[in-house]
């Protein structure tokens, strides 16, 4: 039996709210991994949100499916489609209707105004559960009225939960707040050995059979991934080589080739290395994790200068295939290069210390190849008044590349094994089992420590003051 089963019948249930874990979309991939390592404990009610999503108005029961990846034989796991993540009818009636015990939501705050609207109602009763997550300083006090409407919040990132603490101030103290990385599944991604036959047809179908250097890029082309400074960093370290060597190094650009969020890649590929493709490889296509795990394991390393980033999952991704990681100091990123404080543990953050992009430490994981920002610029929008850009410059990426390229074969695999292990280990736990048993141990405090909200409450607005930013905005 697995280990603390309780029966279908006993279980409390809990509405996700989310995208439809059956898409790939990154919040999907999460939501679906923590359903199914943890459908033994709990009955998941998703409702899953896609855009005109093709199955809106069904009722689907995935329960058989979630049985054959958890071993059990009485999983309850239900995806109500929808267009969106609810509004505050729906989840009235699934309250009564599905006697839910708690409400969990992944992904950005303002998708969850319209429940926030309401907690009041719902918290009389029922914890809201957030595993929430945010890319960049300074702190966001206008998330403030979003991170008090929950009960438990679970930063995916160690920059998230100092920011919930920071933002929250004396009011943390009546929350749970814990850290709970992204995790995938290691059965998907894992280390691939040179004897595998198929992979080493995929390398030659591929073109990458005999590469001397390939490095991959996996995300989204949208324009605060930098694929374009990435592009140039390349161009860069080739400028360095001579010919003959420069030809066999490829970049692999796994993303859409034009997007109105991002640009025309194809342009800026002319506009770098000319109408030649010897050196650049464009991936358009979906591929199946089989496939995107080949190419991971391809990989000489894995780069993301995202200039903001709440923690990159293809960083995650290429961990637990033993790549070693090429990453701009922001965010979660910084997380998954493990920098080292002056004792050698694994740096926490504070109001004085909030992040690691000035450079204040260096010593970190042999497999992380850090470019740190030259520029930290504050953007802004309506919904996110400010927020600071992390902007690194190309030729200090092309610097990492180059760093990488004089090892050998040998030193890149090791440094990336060294990654493997320590993802897999306890202290990180970027994997999905680990990523659910966190996620089970807060929903289990969340319960065992829930307070149900008084039906109103005063506030004086004479006292009323400008939320100030709670930390130094230059360290």
């Amino acid at each position: 039996m697995k280990e603390g089963y309780i029966p279908k019948e006993q279980r409390k249930r809990i509405l996700l709210l989310t995208d439809d874990i059956r898409f790939t979309s990154g919040v999907g991939n999460v939501g679906k991994e923590i359903v199914i390592n943890s459908a033994h404990r709990y009955n998941w009610y998703n409702v899953g949100a896609a855009v005109k999503h093709p199955d809106l108005g069904k009722i689907i029961d995935i329960s058989d499916d979630i049985n054959k990846h958890t071993g059990i034989d009485d999983a309850e796991v239900f995806i109500h489609p929808y267009n969106g993540y609810g509004d505050p009818m729906l989840v009235r009636n699934l309250m009564k209707q599905r006697q839910i015990d708690a409400i969990f939501l992944i992904t950005d705050p303002r998708y969850f105004a319209w429940l926030f609207q309401i907690e009041n109602e719902i918290r009389q009763h029922t914890p809201i559960i957030y595993l929430n997550i945010w890319d960049d300083y300074p702190a966001p006090m206008y998330n403030k009225g979003y991170y008090e409407s929950v009960d438990t919040l679970l930063g995916i990132s160690k920059q998230t939960v100092n920011i919930n603490k920071l933002v929250l101030g004396d009011k943390a103290k009546n929350k749970l707040i814990s850290y709970v990385p992204h995790g995938m599944n290691s059965s998907n991604f894992y280390p691939i050995t040179v004897e595998d036959l198929e992979f080493n047809s995929f390398k030659k179908q591929t073109n990458l059979e005999n590469k001397d250097f390939v490095l991959f890029f996996n995300s989204r082309n949208i324009r605060r991934k930098q694929i374009p400074d990435t592009m140039l960093a390349f161009k860069y370290f080739l400028d360095k080589l001579p010919k003959e060597k420069a030809d066999k190094c490829v970049l692999v650009l796994h993303t859409e080739m034009v997007s109105d969020a991002g640009t025309d890649l194809r342009a800026v590929s002319n506009m770098i290395f000319g109408e030649s493709t010897l050196n650049v490889i464009f991936s358009t296509t979906k591929l199946s994790q089989q496939h995107l795990n080949y190419l991971y394991n391809s990989a000489d390393a894995q780069i993301l200068l995202t200039s903001n980033e709440g923690w990159g999952l293809s960083l995650t991704e290429a961990l637990l295939t033993g790549t070693p990681i090429i990453a701009n100091v922001t965010g979660g990123m910084q997380d998954q290069m493990r920098f080292e404080d002056e004792n050698g543990n694994w740096i926490d953050f504070n109001a004085d210390f909030p992040s690691n992009h000035t450079g204040k430490y260096k010593n970190c994981g042999e497999w992380a190849f850090p470019v740190f920002p030259a520029a930290r610029t504050l953007k802004g929008s309506p919904p996110t008044p400010y927020i600071w850009d992390d902007v690194c410059r190309a030729e200090d990426a092309a610097d990492r590349i180059m760093e990488l390229y004089e090892m050998d074969s040998e030193e890149r695999k090791r440094r990336g094994m060294e990654g493997y292990k320590w993802a897999t280990g306890d202290e990180a736990g970027f994997t999905s089992k680990h990523m659910a048993n966190r996620v089970i141990d807060a929903v289990e405090e969340t319960f065992n420590t829930f307070q149900p909200r008084e039906k109103f409450e005063f506030i004086n607005t004479n006292e009323y003051q400008a939320d100030t930013t709670p930390h130094k905005l230059l360290y």
